[in-house]
């Protein structure tokens, strides 16, 4: 019997090692791919245009959209006015507020984002989180975003936003950008 609850034991701890690590992200790296530096200020300063899509953990696209984006920096406060058009017809707007807190960090509010956010910018690589009441068709949902963004050349950016409640991931949001 308890040779039955040792393998039953050991078989979901091995099942639950084998989950998570299908389900790792990415982390600050200590080399790059590419000797680009991301700056957020330059990058999103004047017009750029994101194209996206929510996808679900279990692999379904429910939603697709355009993030038309206006930025402006004045030299420590970087605002992003960001117009999002889903391809079911619905708009939406979120204006996000970021600060420069040092050489390679960020903090940032917009309406919905509970607290400040936190980003961290390293060579080509950006790590960006905070926690948000997320319009949905009923109201709001609560979810943190874990986004990273990449430098792919100075005028696109690719960005891929890990997106839980409770700890249980719910999906990612991809997403492109490109300067206009």
């Amino acid at each position: 019997m308890i040779a039955r609850r040792t393998l039953i034991v050991v078989v979901a701890l091995a099942g639950l090692a084998m989950l998570a690590a299908c389900s790792a992200k990415p982390r600050i790296p200590k080399t790059f791919l590419s000797d680009r530096q991301l700056n957020l200020e330059e990058f999103f300063e004047g017009k750029t245009v994101a194209y996206g899509q929510f996808q679900d953990v279990l692999g379904n696209v429910p939603r697709r959209f355009t993030v038309d984006i206006n930025g402006t920096w004045d030299g420590k406060t970087l605002t992003l006015v960001e117009d999002f058009i889903y391809d079911d017809g619905a708009t939406e707007q979120r204006v996000w507020t970021l600060t420069k807190t040092g050489e390679d960090t960020w903090t940032g509010t917009a309406p919905g984002v509970l607290g400040t956010a936190s980003g961290v910018e390293r060579g080509d690589t950006f790590n960006w989180k905070y926690k948000i009441d997320l319009p949905v068709k009923d109201g709001t949902m609560r979810v943190n975003f874990d986004d990273w963004m990449w430098l792919l050349s100075d005028d696109r950016l690719l960005n891929r936003a890990y997106v839980s409640r409770f700890g249980v991931r719910l999906g990612e949001v991809i997403l492109f950008f490109e300067k206009k």
